[in-house]
């Protein structure tokens, strides 16, 4: 069955639509919920390295921030989305639809999260002298969007393979906590050592970070960073497509 792509935009719409008002029902700090988490963790990185281990990095706490907030739509996005067919399996039971809507429905609603967080980059931006400018208008819609084909192809593949091995679930906790590790969030990509380089040169994520901190401390967007961010993104949405591909006629018999 085709559907147009207007049909799969408004279905996955509303099914955030739904996951926002069952992950914030009765939620009195509904918004606060969304940017706490990363900035917990921005103040405890900023006590280890800046005024412990004395990191000689300029406006360490926008510099930690600035990684942090879309670290954390990609982290938040992929623990979601080994689950998001399995929450759903009554739906997908009952109903035929494009089952791909779900793990997309996910992806969007972190990304409305990662956008809440900009007002309080914005502050601290401020705080330091430090401004937005116009290549914002079109710099975070490019590297934002770039971004959901590299989560959605990430979505689709965990989504699919964690209904059919469930140990996937401990090694992707391991693999995330590894991958933070290896991402310039906590450290710039000029620290690391020239033999071990390739953590940057051939991780996807270390281009998504620095082309987010090149656009909000220096207001300049690094296209070359995002051209090769849209190449790993659609490496993974061809390998997700593949996988969701193969096995969705499995799907009824498995859940």
């Amino acid at each position: 069955m085709k559907y147009s792509l207007g049909y799969l935009f408004d279905l996955a719409t509303v099914i955030t639509e739904k996951e926002l008002k069952v992950r914030y029902k009765s939620s009195f700090f509904g918004y606060l919920w969304s940017i706490a988490n990363p900035l917990l963790f921005a103040m405890i990185y900023y006590f280890i390295f800046k005024l412990i281990m004395r990191v000689q990095i300029p406006n360490y706490t926008v510099f930690i921030i600035t990684g942090l907030f879309p670290w954390q739509w990609f982290a938040s996005s992929t623990s979601n989305s080994l689950f998001s067919f399995l929450a759903n399996a009554q739906i997908i039971k009952k109903t035929v639809f494009p089952r791909s809507v779900i793990p997309m429905s996910n992806v969007l609603m972190e990304c409305l999260h990662f956008l809440c967080t900009i007002p309080v980059i914005i502050v601290f931006l401020y705080i330091y002298n430090m401004y937005p400018s116009w290549e914002w208008i079109w710099g975070i819609p490019l590297i934002g969007f770039a971004q959901i084909l590299l989560m959605l192809g990430v979505a689709l593949t965990l989504s699919t393979l964690n209904l059919f091995f469930r140990d996937l679930e401990r090694f992707i906790t391991l693999g995330i906590m590894l991958l933070f590790y290896c991402t310039p969030i906590l450290y710039s990509g000029d620290m690391i050592p020239e033999q071990y380089r390739w953590l940057i040169d051939y991780n996807p994520l270390a281009n998504m970070i620095l082309s987010w901190r090149d656009l909000f401390m220096n207001n300049t967007v690094n296209y070359n960073d995002i051209a090769k961010l849209y190449g790993y993104g659609i490496i993974s949405i061809l390998i997700g497509s593949a996988i969701f591909n193969k096995l969705k006629y499995r799907f009824a018999e498995i859940l």
